[in-house]
């Protein structure tokens, strides 16, 4: 593409967005992720505060929110998605199919956790435990039967003899696929032959509840029922710690300084996608990446650090920044 061609694609995006400006939206639309979204609301306040437009940030999951900011470009669409997981490469060709260009910010980490009101039994769990407790289907004699067991105790009897009750995030969720990729698959890895493509199949009767995108009312649900689990990000059991506990899993505790280092086994990247066809359009779009992208915001000891986002290495910081302010199309 020439520049020529360039500038009259981006002014053909501008006049769409703007119909000459008179239908622009004056502030941002922020959607996805549900473990994104305090550290989006907490930048956007910051962003409000400093003046600007206090932005839109809603709370879609990440499947959802992908799908809302790959639908078009356009005042009714999203400027950013945020995602805790990356972008696959069928959501990108869907962008890319509808004039959408993303460019990948990786933010930090989150572990994912499980958890369960202080009034309850502390567990610890190894992920073959709950791959067994949460499966479908659980392995008898070389055979695939569906699951009977009712009890924590029924996977182990050491551990304790209360009702299986998990409470975990739907499908559209990246916590659910990421807890799908890093407990499932994993627990299910010694019989993947036997499995096969239902290694990742949850058990659908009753013991597992799809409790929705808002962790706020998972951690209410765990305070009614002391035995019951929750499946969601290390940051709402950093703003819940007075009233919820975490499992180790496979012996470890999810901590800042574990998933920092790995040892806690199941955790993942989170990352921010821009609208490269919305920058220099919509209003403030630049000026809120630049807020999430200082030292003061991500940095080791950010704000957001507070919030329970795990920062990136500074040299991965100083990369990532330099990606987004180029506005580097993401590329598979």
């Amino acid at each position: 593409m020439n520049i020529l061609t360039s500038l009259c694609v981006f002014v053909g995006s501008a006049i769409l967005l703007t119909g000459g400006h008179a239908h622009a939206r004056d502030r941002l639309l922020i959607v996805g992720s549900s473990t994104v979204y305090p550290f989006a609301t907490a930048v956007a306040e910051t962003f409000g505060k400093a003046g600007m437009k206090h932005p839109i940030v809603e709370s879609t999951g990440t499947g959802g929110g992908f799908e809302l900011f790959c639908k078009g470009i356009g005042p009714s669409t999203p400027d950013i998605s945020n995602a805790s997981r990356r972008m696959k490469p069928s959501e990108l060709e869907t962008c890319t199919a509808n004039g959408v260009t993303p460019v990948e910010v990786k933010i930090g980490y989150d572990g994912i956790v499980l958890a369960n009101s202080k009034q309850g039994p502390k567990f610890s769990l190894t992920i073959e435990q709950i791959f067994q407790a949460l499966s479908e289907n659980i392995e008898v004699d070389g055979g695939l039967v569906r699951n009977a067991y009712l009890s924590w105790s029924d996977v182990d009897p050491d551990l304790p003899s209360e009702k299986i009750e998990v409470l975990g995030p739907p499908p559209t969720s990246g916590t659910r696929d990421a807890f799908e990729e890093l407990v499932l698959e994993v627990g299910c890895s010694s019989s993947k032959d036997l499995y096969g493509k239902l290694c990742t199949d949850i058990r659908r009767d009753g013991l597992f509840v799809e409790a929705g995108e808002n962790d706020d009312l998972i951690v209410g649900a765990l305070e009614a029922n002391p035995v019951a689990v929750g499946i969601f990000g290390y940051s709402f059991l950093i703003q819940n710690a007075a009233r919820i506990q975490s499992a180790a899993v496979n012996g470890v505790e999810p901590s800042f300084e574990n998933i920092v280092s790995g040892e806690y086994p199941v955790s993942r990247s989170l990352y921010f996608y821009i609208k490269k066809e919305h920058v220099g359009v919509i209003p403030g779009l630049e000026d809120y990446v630049s807020a999430f992208l200082e030292e003061a915001a991500w940095g080791d000891s950010g704000y957001l650090a507070e919030e329970g986002l795990i920062p990136l290495a500074p040299a991965d910081r100083a990369a990532q920044a330099s990606a987004a302010r180029s506005l580097t199309a993401l590329q598979f």
